[in-house]
């Protein structure tokens, strides 16, 4: 999974996920974060109730105790409904292998409990916490019906506050149980959103913010006319501003930069080749589906890379980059290509003294050192025929010296063959002309190859060798395109089946008519 750089306040909530996330009492830190900041709010209020009736610091006290009091009752009320989720919690993180169903209900859970919480019993916990203290405040300070309900009204702006504040709190200490949750759930889940969307909390958040910001401002000046009080009004409201718009910034904010800051760095990964990377899934918003969208979409990625390799087994790697690109018309190119066909020698004597196991061990490593040749020289194998193997240079990759690649795989391929371990001997022929290259087959299974004259003479000059004990031998018209210098020896024109007039075959001088091959 992907981590972003952790912030002091993350570390510090994971260390108290670490100390007492991983029991069902974490409901109690929960509780206690919240309660303290909705403490603070309403001692806050408090106060600023007070700035408007003047009452005597002794019968303010009492109004702060009762208002903290119910505060903190209410809050411990909200905490505890969190606990049967992580009761579930905990019955899922010590199973040994959870299903992928299970996780995901776990998740889902843990994603949207906060919002459901807060949707739920909102407005029970803030009438709980505020019509009390009010109706205290209006005894103490002698306000009146009139004075408790304008006391209300006004708590109703701060309450809204503490609910903003406290939602993000909560959000913020659920976010390392999602991160566990996370590490386990499929890329193929069925996102639901359920949460708080980020267009809903940023309506509901900002009028929050800017009316807690006006009443603060309002209440600790007063109604003083004047430049000087202007002026004043000017310097109290920006540092009211700036101090609840850092709390904005630090809770709100980081509900958003904090999961783009996750799928950037793992498209930063991505880019660079490790499609393993996955951004933990930790809010049903829409940046949750965002990353979830992003995880599938990197794990579509892997699976094609999972694709590219396969092919990349039993095709090869300029042919599988071929396909995959989509640029291979169904109908095929004719190119002009030379093809190598290459054969083991005495191998039916072989197999019959050889078990089955043996014949496959041997064949693989042969085939083991002649197809890196083929790929150093700019070819690529089109397919293996038994102990036989057809490589084509010119296709699909273009070569203006195919012919000369061709002839030097060749004679490569019989010393490397020859001095390897196999024990093997292997002929080569080769020939030049133009071929049709492209998918071959049917009903759902193609096979990018070449056909033409030029690649059944390949075979039949191959079958010559036998005859001419030569280890090598390459066709006229492969001669004629070579553009390096290299000698040969010629053979005479030599009756091929298939063809009507002699071809022309000619023996490389360092390979030619080896003593002891026939």
């Amino acid at each position: 999974m992907v981590r972003s750089p952790a912030s002091a306040r993350d570390r510090l909530v994971r260390w108290l996920y670490r100390r007492c996330g991983t029991k069902a009492s974490y409901w109690l830190v929960m509780a206690a974060a919240q309660g303290t900041s909705s403490v603070l709010v309403a001692g806050v209020t408090v106060a600023l109730l007070a700035t408007y009736f003047d009452p005597p610091l002794a019968e303010v006290l009492p109004v702060v105790v009762v208002g903290g009091a119910l505060t903190i009752l209410s809050i411990g009320y909200a905490a505890l409904r969190t606990r049967p989720l992580l009761v579930r919690f905990q019955e899922w993180r010590t199973k040994a292998e959870p299903t992928d169903r299970e996780t995901a209900e776990v998740w889902h859970l843990a994603a949207t409990n906060t919002w459901a919480t807060f949707r739920r019993h909102a407005a029970r916990i803030n009438v709980l916490a505020v019509v009390p203290a009010t109706a205290v405040a209006a005894w103490r300070w002698d306000a009146g019906w009139g004075g408790a309900a304008a006391m209300a009204l006004a708590c109703a702006v701060p309450a809204y506050y503490g609910t903003a504040v406290n939602y993000s709190i909560g959000e913020l200490l659920a976010r390392p149980m999602l991160d566990e949750i996370a590490e386990r759930l499929p890329d193929d889940v069925d996102f639901r959103p359920g949460g708080l969307s980020l267009a809903r909390r940023f309506k509901l958040a900002v009028p929050a913010y800017t009316t807690t910001a006006s009443m603060l401002t309002v209440g600790l000046l007063g109604h003083a006319d004047g430049a000087r009080a202007l002026a004043i009004t000017t310097v109290v409201a920006l540092a009211v501003g700036i101090g609840l718009a850092l709390e904005l910034t630090v809770l709100l904010g980081d509900a958003v930069t904090g999961p783009v800051r996750r799928i950037r760095v793992q498209l930063g990964r991505v880019r660079s080749g490790d499609f393993s990377a996955r951004t933990p899934v930790v809010t049903s918003d829409e940046l949750g589906e965002l990353a979830h969208d992003v995880n599938t979409m990197t794990h579509g990625l892997a699976e094609r890379e999972e694709i590219r390799a396969a092919f990349g087994t039993y095709m090869d790697r300029g042919v599988v980059d071929l396909i995959l690109s989509g640029e291979v018309p169904p109908e095929g190119v004719e190119v002009t290509v030379s093809i190598l066909f290459c054969d083991v020698r005495g191998f039916t004597s072989y197999a019959e003294q050889a078990t089955a196991p043996e014949v496959i061990a041997t064949l693989n490593e042969m085939f083991a050192a002649i197809v890196p040749v083929v790929e150093k020289h700019g070819g690529h194998v089109d397919k293996f025929l038994g102990d036989g193997m057809l490589a084509v240079f010119g296709s699909p990759r273009p070569l203006a010296d195919h012919a000369d690649r061709a002839v030097e795989a060749a004679c490569e391929i019989v010393r490397v063959v020859a001095d390897g371990p196999s024990g093997l001997t292997v002929a080569a022929g080769v020939n030049s002309g133009t071929v049709v290259a492209g998918p071959l087959g049917g009903a759902g299974r193609l096979n990018f190859s070449v056909i033409g004259d030029a690649v059944n003479v390949a075979a039949r000059v191959e079958a010559a060798t036998r005859q001419t004990g030569d280890d090598v031998l390459i066709t006229d018209a492969t001669r004629r395109l070579l553009v390096g210098d290299r000698t040969f020896e010629p053979r005479g024109g030599m009756a091929l089946k298939g063809k009507a007039e002699p071809v022309e075959l000619f023996a490389p001088r360092e390979l030619s008519r080896v003593p002891g091959r026939t």
